[in-house]
């Protein structure tokens, strides 16, 4: 099927996906932890930790949760002690990817403020608690007393709804049983369809083709080569 014709519009702008909560995919991988984000305020711990691979939905969760709790949002390579007070001064912050180097000491002084204050606190990692190990024993302990989720794989039904989505995103128009094509020949991740799609759109834009199954089978090639 063709592309929509607002799409010409991505050739100058970059296409922006939908993160509201009613853009979220609900299946079986990820209902706890789409289900425990918008009982906000309502938590088990003032600390939730989601853990799961890469385009698993850990951002959109993030953002999910923002809308709801107007926290503040940093990504643990940029937390400092100075950008603590400012990250929480709404009464709650969402802190992404802590396994891929954070701060410590400003991690530990954000736990205890949010602590002293009575604030609520989102962390992300690919990793789960089993796997991350902070060397400073004080961190672990706080971390230790998190409410963790982790965020599964899909499955089939719930993955072919996201390739769906990911082609919505960037408007794009593709017939379903291109989608069934594509989904029969990707790895079961989010990561994985994330990248056939952007490496699909990528591949019709400087072709000038629609996405259609022998363009899938031509990128999904390249894509098993690389």
């Amino acid at each position: 099927m063709n592309r929509a014709p607002s799409r010409q519009l991505a050739l100058t702008l970059p296409h922006q996906p939908a993160l509201g909560a009613g853009d979220f995919l609900v299946g079986e991988a990820n209902r706890e932890a789409f289900e425990a984000v918008t009982r906000w305020p309502d938590w088990a711990a003032p600390v939730l930790w989601l853990w799961g691979p890469a385009g698993s939905g850990k951002s959109h969760l993030v953002e999910v949760w923002r809308g709801i709790s107007a926290a503040g949002r940093s990504s643990a390579a940029s937390l400092s002690n100075e950008a603590v007070e400012d990250l929480i001064a709404s009464g709650a912050a969402a802190i992404e990817s802590i396994d891929e180097g954070v701060d410590e000491r400003a991690l530990f002084h954000l736990l205890n403020l949010a602590r002293q204050r009575g604030a609520s606190l989102l962390l992300t990692s690919r990793q789960g608690p089993d796997l991350f190990s902070p060397p400073l024993p004080d961190l672990a302990s706080r971390l230790r007393a998190a409410h963790g989720i982790e965020v599964r794989a899909p499955g089939d039904d719930l993955l072919r709804q996201v390739l769906v989505k990911l082609f919505a995103d960037r408007q794009i128009l593709v017939d379903p049983a291109v989608v069934d094509f594509i989904l029969r020949r990707i790895e079961r991740s989010f990561e994985a369809a994330n990248a056939v799609v952007a490496a699909l759109d990528g591949a019709a834009l400087a072709e000038g083709r629609s996405v259609t199954r022998a363009l899938a089978s031509s990128v999904l090639g390249r894509l098993e080569a690389d």
